[in-house]
């Protein structure tokens, strides 16, 4: 009896995160996808912190500079792509912006809209499959958060650095480069997966 119990609480709970077999995740390309990520929290993404510009560990595969605004701030950044990392049928996207001059809103300035304090307007162009990929979703509810990083509170000003990421799902293995779109920042091209 208990083992049928906690059988049917665990199939209650994936298919509640979407980690079941044929259930679609948000966070696939615009076409239909085969399930993507599935995360079984539902706590808001945690705010990463906007720090000064540390000395450089990891070198950037690709960068862009860019004359920013938003909600009322003004300012040069510049984005470093740190890892573009294949993981099976995901892809961790990792990058750090950087307010070279004036004051950088990070915010809400990467998010879908005024309230979204998070990075989930950023997306993958695959331009051989001609597909869109968007930041992957923890659910396929409306309350279902991206799997990605959370801006709250971050208006950087110069000199200022914030470390970010965002989870998608993975273009075909024959994708060895792919354009990525920022709001506020535009496109970078040709990035290549690891």
């Amino acid at each position: 009896m208990r083992k049928t119990i906690a059988l049917a609480v665990a199939a209650v709970a994936l298919a509640g995160c979407g980690a079941l077999p044929g259930r679609q995740v948000g966070g696939g390309g615009e076409e239909k996808q085969p399930q993507t990520v599935a995360e079984s929290t539902t706590e808001p993404p945690a705010t990463a912190k906007a720090t000064e510009a540390p000395p450089q560990e990891t070198r950037a595969i690709a960068s862009r500079q860019a004359d920013v605004s938003g909600g009322g701030q003004h300012g040069k950044a510049r984005v470093d792509i740190l890892g573009l990392k294949r993981q099976g049928r995901t892809l961790s996207l990792n990058w750090a912006i950087t307010a070279l001059d004036g004051k950088v809103n990070v915010h809400n300035g990467l998010g879908t809209g005024p309230l979204d304090m998070t990075v989930s307007a950023v997306s993958l162009i695959d331009p051989v499959n001609a597909k869109r990929y968007r930041v992957a979703r923890n659910g396929t509810d409306q309350n279902a958060q991206c799997v990605c990083s959370g801006t709250q509170g971050q208006f950087l000003d110069k000199g200022q650095t914030s470390t970010l990421y965002a989870v998608f799902a993975a273009p075909p293995a024959d994708v060895t480069k792919i354009n990525i779109e920022m709001p506020m920042i535009g496109v970078l091209t040709d990035v290549p997966i690891s």
